[in-house]
């Protein structure tokens, strides 16, 4: 009977011997386990942060409004001169702020250079559009004769393009710079009529 309670008891002890190795196995197990996924979570995390807030953009530089402040239009002699007044918006979409120099924007008919606008440098902050506001004055002095200004004139509609190129910089959370540009090729069609700016169409 002492031989037997033991062995029982012997059995017993390797019983719970197993079991609470058992356990720590189980537990050694669960902190891999945690482990891994805390190393996988960091890693999506980093890289949705380099392909995000790291990943760094070129701004918009767009005309949103134009306003015809004064025009006069003749088709015989063809000329016309024209003031307009004109919003523009720099959206920057990057986490960090674009810090631009000054620019200027050209307005074309038929390829023909008839103004210029300026644009003084500026900020546009992080994630957020700037806009500002120029005044432009137009003319039909370096239009050749043999153009279709006379035509334009005479149905009621004008032919505009501007465009422009913006340089600057873009800081993120002020360590890193780097340098980008936007560039603005905007049409638009001038309603000499109504003394209206329509159809703007920028890319």
């Amino acid at each position: 009977m002492a031989g037997q309670s033991y062995e029982q008891r012997k059995t017993g002890t390797e019983s719970a011997a197993e079991a609470s190795e058992e356990l720590k196995r189980k537990k050694r197990m669960k902190l891999v386990v945690y482990a891994a996924a805390f190393a996988i979570f960091q890693t999506i995390v980093i890289l949705v942060f380099s392909l995000t807030v790291m990943r760094i953009r070129n701004p918009k530089f767009r005309l949103t409004s134009v306003t015809v402040e004064d025009l006069t239009a003749a088709p015989s002699p063809v000329s016309f001169n024209m003031k307009l007044s004109a919003q523009v918006s720099v959206k920057n979409s990057n986490f960090g702020h674009f810090k631009f120099d000054n620019t200027t924007i050209w307005f074309d008919y038929g390829g023909v250079g008839v103004g210029e606008a300026f644009v003084a440098e500026g900020r546009s902050k992080a994630r957020s559009t700037k806009n500002m506001n120029v005044t432009v004055e137009l003319n039909s002095n370096n239009i050749p004769n043999n153009s279709s200004l006379e035509s334009e004139i005479k149905a009621g509609f004008m032919a505009l393009t501007g465009h422009s190129k913006l340089s600057g910089k873009v800081q993120l959370m002020k360590l890193i710079k780097k340098k980008k540009s936007a560039e603005m090729n905007c049409a638009m069609l001038v309603n000499l009529v109504t003394r209206a700016v329509q159809d703007i169409n920028c890319r």
